[in-house]
């Protein structure tokens, strides 16, 4: 078939297998190590440190999870539901509204806390990709809305978990440092503190980049021919000691293996800024799909990705589509748990194309 056909790219998942809670503790979850072009083997998360070797570098993205579903009401009462994408200027905020048919430019929903704090916002300009809408929330000069969130909103979890169990905190890693993210880097919701310990004391290095995941990771590729699909961009940070430490690595023969999709496309995308891996901070919208050549990353971790979806692709150029297809029927037969809360798949860079 063809890799560049969006139809190649979709399998049938069982409902079943959609993990509804995470696995505690965390590196509990089950673990496919992909460690040859041909052979797996299945894992626990906990036993990672036995597949990777001493001056291997794991990177993590650090982003933090913000409370970014609210809910107002609009000048008439009516109940209305925002999900925050990104900050575009100064508590200007681009958003999803629901229902968002009927929500007209000047309209203003206020929103209010269990605390009884009050704030209201305006909708003053439509975004014609999202289909959103840019809310100024009506703040004092120098606040930002972001430390009020806690207070205002929730923690958004992807529309296939339908299960409430599972506490906001278990939707972020145990890492997450800087705000800004709407949705999780799920790869990195499988290590603990003990695991990261562990890691270190086995002279495996880790080094942390930013990308604040949005909404447009998870946005679905609706175009047969995958070239032609458009990327959103997402805010990413990958400081000078990262690329010191990646050279680094590199140099004394070391492996860098990407936490996660986010991380590969940070490190790739900031590669692709100057044809080499220079330290950048701002907006990246690559998207990786076989035939990509790769420039930073070796290795990667990732989780079970939706049918048709651009992270599906993203891995589908390491490993090579077919095989990660067949990969994926194997974890289906073995009751691998699928999606944000699933289990975890290791592709060790001899395997990269």
């Amino acid at each position: 078939m063809n890799d560049r056909a969006l139809s190649s790219y979709h399998y049938e998942l069982p409902p079943e297998r959609i993990a509804q809670t995470p696995a505690t503790p965390r590196d509990s979850s089950r673990l496919l190590v992909v460690d040859s072009p041909t052979t797996h083997v299945h894992n626990i998360f906990r036993e990672l440190p036995n597949w990777l070797r001493p001056g291997d570098l794991l990177v993590l993205n650090n982003t933090r999870v913000i409370p970014a579903r609210l809910y107002g009401r609009k000048s008439t009462g009516a109940e209305v539901e925002v999900l925050l994408l990104e900050e575009q200027q100064p508590n200007c905020w681009l958003a999803l509204v629901k229902p968002g048919k009927r929500f007209k430019l000047g309209a203003e929903i206020e929103f209010e806390s269990p605390q009884g704090q009050k704030i209201r916002a305006t909708a003053i300009a439509r975004d014609e990709k999202t289909g959103g809408r840019i809310l100024r929330f009506d703040l004092p000069e120098g606040q930002s809305l972001i430390p009020l969130l806690d207070d205002l909103g929730s923690i958004p979890l992807p529309p296939y978990i339908t299960s409430r169990e599972s506490l906001p905190a278990q939707y972020q890693t145990v890492y997450a440092q800087q705000p800004g993210a709407v949705a999780a880097p799920t790869a990195g919701l499988h290590f603990t503190e003990e695991l990261l310990q562990k890691l270190k004391a086995q002279q495996i290095e880790i080094a942390y980049i930013t990308l604040h995941v949005g909404v447009g990771t998870f946005r679905p590729v609706e175009v047969e021919e995958i070239t032609e699909h458009e990327m959103h961009g997402e805010w990413i940070d990958v400081s000078a000691a990262v690329v010191e430490q990646i050279q680094k690595t590199k140099d004394s023969g070391g492996r860098v293996i990407a936490v996660g999709t986010t991380v590969v496309r940070a490190l790739e995308g900031a590669a692709q800024q100057a044809l080499a891996l220079k330290p950048f901070s701002g907006k990246v919208n690559l998207f990786i799909y076989p035939g990509y050549q790769w420039q930073v990353v070796e290795g990667v971790i990732t989780n079970f990705h939706l049918p048709g979806s651009s992270l599906l692709m993203l891995v589908s150029a390491l490993v090579g589509r077919k095989r990660l297809l067949d990969l994926y029927q194997t974890a289906i037969a073995h009751h691998y748990r699928f999606y944000s809360f699933g289990d975890a798949m290791l592709v060790l860079p001899q395997d990269s194309n």
